[in-house]
């Protein structure tokens, strides 16, 4: 299957998961998303160059409601989005993966990694939203928007990042994070985990990685902050560090 080809993974339920594969040596790489973001950002494609060009097995896919995946974005939440990972998790890849997730894609492959502890050989997470249903959301609504959501279910919010086009958050999918939440207790992660985090990041403070990091219990885990790194983690500079690990990481099976 050639890189960059757009594959769609039909489900049972009838949802269809679009997908670009490539195929390579293990361990493969897995890339999860963040929120309301798709396949064809940089990050993504960066990761499935480098794969490409050291023959690495590479998966990358967009979550129901996101992007080519077939579902309505609105009625989406953290577990059906966890599901969706795993599957790809469980049908597209063989052997031992390293699972890049960026934002919400950091929080899903925590979860992930809890729930296949035998197929994850490492992980690396990127401005890592852990919880951010209930500690970076719940907070930052106003009396206005609460009142939003209690009787309509569902809230507008500002975002820079889709053509400034507001995006719902729902009742649902915050009432539904709660189901997933992690940094309450020990996190019982023991592969190596390498987490990365932006200084000037506007959306997730730096410290929701720190709190990911110190309640891992991996002895093989750090983390990197990058003074003038954003939420994006996309600039160059950013890539070469995180692709450094990965090389690190990748290699250490062979």
């Amino acid at each position: 299957m050639n890189s960059g080809t757009i594959q769609r993974l039909n489900l049972p339920d009838g949802k269809q998961i679009a997908y670009c594969r490539t195929e390579g040596k293990g361990p493969g790489i897995l890339f999860l998303g963040g929120f309301k973001s798709d396949m064809s950002g940089i990050k993504a494609t960066t990761f499935e160059q480098w794969c490409r060009k050291h023959q690495r097995a590479f998966v990358r896919f967009d979550y129901s409601g996101h992007g080519q995946s077939s579902g309505d974005f609105e009625s989406g939440t953290i577990g059906e989005w966890l599901g969706d990972a795993l599957t790809v998790l469980d049908q597209l890849t063989e052997g031992p993966q390293i699972l890049i997730g960026s934002s919400m894609g950091g929080w899903i492959s925590l979860l992930a990694t809890l729930a296949r502890p035998n197929r994850v050989h490492a992980l690396i997470t990127l401005a890592c939203a852990t919880d951010f249903t209930q500690r970076l959301l719940m907070p930052m609504f106003t009396e206005s928007q609460r009142q939003q959501l209690q009787q309509g279910g569902r809230v507008l919010i500002p975002c820079d990042y889709d053509d400034q086009q507001p995006y719902p958050i729902t009742q649902q999918l915050l009432e539904e994070g709660r189901n997933h939440l992690l940094l309450d207790n020990t996190i019982p992660i023991r592969c190596p985990v390498r987490l990365f985090h932006g200084m000037k990041d506007p959306d997730v403070p730096w410290d929701f990685s720190r709190r990911t990091c110190e309640q891992l219990e991996s002895k093989d885990a750090t983390l990197t902050l990058i003074k003038q790194g954003d939420h994006r983690l996309s600039e160059p500079g950013d890539l070469q560090l995180i692709l450094y690990s990965l090389s690190q990481l990748s290699y250490i099976a062979d």
